[in-house]
C-alpha cells in the first residue's frame, strides 16, 4: 500500500479520459497536492484509503459509475467527493447529491474554478475533521435525543452514532446551533457551501433535509425535529 505524504493533502482524481486526469494532476501537484489516478470505478474504490481527503470523480465511467463509487464510499467514510460532470440536467445533479456528493463541476470547467471547488472541500474537511489536531476541550450541542460532538465530528442519536456525510454534519450543526430559529434556504445554502446562493440552490438543500431526516427523525414523512417552516426555511423544533 502506498503511503501518504506528511503534510499533503491526498486526492484521488477518478476518470477514464487519460488526457482530464493528466492535466488535473499537473494542475493539482503544482498547488502541493499529492494525487492518485484511477481510470475506473473498481480502480478507484481499490485505491482509496483513509488517507484520502478529496475525491474527484467523474459520474459516466464504464462498469461501475460515478454515483456507485460515491456510493461504496459513503458506507464507510464522509471524505468529500466532487463530482465532474458532463450532465447538467437538475436531476442528474439532485441524484449526484442524493448519493452522498459534496459539490460538483460541470465540463468543460476552467482551472481556477476547479481548485476554488478543490481548496474550499478541504478547508471544511480540515476544520469539521479536526486534521490539524488542535487539541482543546470537547465542546457540545445537544438537542432532545440528538448530540453533536464539535471536536470529532459526530453526531448520535440516543447515544448511537450516525454515518453523516460532511455537508449533512455542516447543516445539522448549522441549524442545531440556534433550535427553534428558522434559517432560509439562501441562508443553508451560503453558510455551508460558502458560495453565493442561486435559486436552483433550494432544490439541493431539500434533498439533504430529506437525508438529514432520514437518519436523525422516528418517521422521516412526519418530522418533530428537523421541520419546515412554510415559505421561509427549516429550523430544530
Amino acid at each position: 500500500m502506498r503511503h501518504k505524504e506528511v503534510g499533503k493533502a491526498q486526492i484521488l482524481m477518478v476518470d477514464d479520459e487519460a488526457e482530464i486526469r493528466e492535466v488535473i494532476k499537473i494542475l493539482l501537484e503544482s498547488e502541493g497536492y499529492e494525487v492518485l489516478e484511477a481510470e475506473t470505478g473498481e480502480l478507484a474504490l481499490a485505491k482509496f484509503s483513509l488517507s484520502t481527503d478529496l475525491i474527484i470523480l467523474d459520474i459516466n465511467m464504464p462498469g461501475v459509475s460515478g454515483y456507485q463509487v460515491c456510493q461504496k464510499i459513503r458506507s464507510i467514510s464522509n471524505v468529500p467527493i466532487l463530482f465532474l460532470t458532463a450532465k447538467t440536467q437538475e436531476s442528474d445533479l439532485l441524484m449526484g447529491y442524493t448519493v452522498g456528493g459534496d459539490d460538483y463541476l460541470s465540463k468543460p470547467f476552467s482551472y481556477s474554478e476547479l481548485l476554488a471547488r478543490v481548496k474550499g472541500l478541504l478547508r471544511r474537511y480540515t476544520v469539521y475533521q479536526g486534521k490539524n489536531i488542535q487539541t482543546r476541550r470537547s465542546e457540545y450541542l445537544e438537542w432532545q435525543n440528538i448530540r453533536l460532538n464539535y471536536d470529532r465530528n459526530n453526531v448520535y442519536k440516543d447515544q448511537q452514532e450516525l454515518n453523516l456525510t460532511n455537508t449533512e454534519y455542516r447543516i445539522l450543526r448549522l441549524l442545531l446551533s440556534c433550535p427553534r430559529q428558522t434559517f432560509s434556504a439562501q441562508n443553508i445554502y451560503e453558510s455551508v457551501w460558502s458560495e453565493p446562493y442561486f435559486p436552483g440552490a433550494n432544490n439541493t438543500i431539500m434533498v439533504f433535509i430529506r437525508k438529514l431526516r432520514e437518519k436523525i427523525e422516528e418517521n422521516p414523512k412526519n418530522p418533530k425535529i428537523l421541520v419546515t417552516v412554510w415559505g421561509k426555511g427549516y429550523r430544530i423544533e
